[in-house]
């Protein structure tokens, strides 16, 4: 297939345009600033005088996982805006260039997250729940998601792909979580009841290209682990996989005090099943915490 990726030379991105190469897909990477790799062309976007749409010709699928991290700085309102209006404008250009292309890609993908359904300790996600949080990430998902949607009026079969927390060893928030147990001083993050909706970034890499190749799959797409865990379990698990003690616990009022908002990301939480990747087929490869961890800790 022909395949173009908004944001592919970032955490996920990176991972998926490896796998499409070796599986012989031919990749497009949308960026700013084209670069020269042998099996992967470059294409600029969002720069004067760039004519993406007149260099993707016939795509089979175009996926958007652009725009600015979360977890990159404490949300004051300028970064807040920026964070909401980063995702607002890469899909507003994909949508447009899409618009241009005389024949439409099959499917469009475009990322989200479980921050759609906002923080509970005791409630149960699906897709089938419709409402939004009231918190500021639920409300930027929210946005998110409508301007993703917009894509259906071109007759594009549309997955809203909501990632839980991804882990891997050297990128997004796991090397995080675990420095302070390999300085010895791993503990609970506030009371350690919040649950946390994770997943391999091998079970994200293969559930993309099985949403791309299951036809039934539209809408939003919870891609998160079948067995999600409170944090508590967590950090224990992950003492294991470090062979270092869980025992220093972080109290919530620090953590407020040193992330502010952005403390909701680690103090509250969302238990959340991935309903619709399971009920299509697929198969997860790590559904347990600590088969995960074994795995990104043994490599």
């Amino acid at each position: 297939m022909r395949i173009a990726i908004a944001g592919g030379s970032g955490f996920v991105g990176n991972a998926l345009t490896k796998r499409l190469i070796e599986q012989g897909h031919e990749v497009f990477i949308l960026t700013r600033s084209p670069a020269k790799n042998g099996d992967i062309k470059y294409i600029q976007w969002l720069t004067e005088g760039s004519d993406p749409a007149g260099q993707l010709k016939e795509i089979d699928v175009m996926m958007n996982l652009a725009g600015e991290s979360i977890g990159a700085g404490r949300w004051t309102s300028t970064r807040k805006q920026l964070i909401v209006q980063s995702r607002l404008q890469t899909v507003a250009e994909v949508l447009q260039i899409m618009k241009q292309l005389p024949t439409k890609p099959k499917v469009f993908l475009n990322a989200s997250a479980i921050g759609f359904y906002g923080t509970s300790l005791h409630d149960r996600y699906t897709e089938a729940d419709a409402s939004a949080g009231s918190d500021f990430l639920a409300s930027t998902v929210k946005q998110w998601e409508e301007k993703a949607l917009e894509a259906t009026h071109l007759n594009v079969r549309t997955v809203l792909c909501r990632f839980g927390i991804i882990l891997d060893k050297k990128e997004g928030a796991l090397p995080r979580m675990a420095l302070p147990y390999k300085l010895f001083a791993g503990g609970n993050l506030g009371t350690g009841q919040q649950w946390m909706s994770w997943i391999h970034l091998d079970d994200v890499v293969n559930g993309i290209i099985f949403a791309i190749e299951n036809e039934n799959l539209s809408g939003s797409v919870n891609f998160t682990a079948p067995v999600p865990v409170k944090m508590e379990q967590l950090g224990k698990s992950l003492a294991q996989a470090t062979n270092r003690p869980h025992w220093f616990p972080t109290p919530a009022f620090m953590l407020k005090a040193l992330l502010g908002e952005m403390s909701l990301l680690v103090l509250e939480g969302q238990h959340v099943l991935p309903t619709k990747l399971q009920q299509a087929g697929y198969q997860f490869q790590y559904k347990e915490i600590a088969s995960a961890l074994a795995d990104i800790y043994e490599n």
